[in-house]
């Protein structure tokens, strides 16, 4: 009974350590980008790395989070209807856009006041955090 468990045990251990060499690398690159600012040119520019990231890696290979707060957070108002379709064509190939909870506890803007696709994440700063500590790439976006 013994002799029969030690081998079940060898024989998982031997598939386990083997199998992840079996799996085709297919690694998902991922890029969270911080939008703080209030700036048409800051988000024209956020929009433009978008696309040529994914443009460079493939949509379908890269994912990528905004995370907006502070001033950013106006980004995903309802009020920015010229933003709209960028924002829309971001989410359908995939993008997050998340707001900051705390920035909109302290502008006194609701889940109402934000683009229906709009996530929301607890803090900014801290889903910065969290996505760095995880292994993704950062980059800051506008001024």
């Amino acid at each position: 009974m013994k002799k029969a468990i030690l081998t079940l045990t060898a024989l998982i251990l031997a598939l386990a350590l083997t199998a992840p060499s079996q799996t085709p690398q297919t690694r998902r690159h991922q890029v969270v980008l911080q939008m703080n600012v209030d700036n048409l040119d800051s988000w024209n520019q956020l929009f433009a790395n978008i696309q040529n990231i994914q443009a460079v890696f493939g949509a379908d290979k890269i994912q990528i989070e905004v995370v907006a707060y502070g001033k950013g957070l106006s980004l995903l108002l309802k009020t920015n209807s010229a933003f709209e379709e960028r924002m829309k064509r971001a989410i359908d190939s995939g993008v997050i856009l998340a707001a900051c909870q705390n920035t909109m506890r302290i502008r006194k803007v609701t889940t109402e006041d934000l683009f229906p696709f709009a996530a929301q994440v607890d803090s900014g700063v801290a889903e910065l955090i969290r996505k760095q500590e995880a292994g993704w790439s950062y980059v800051r976006v506008g001024e």
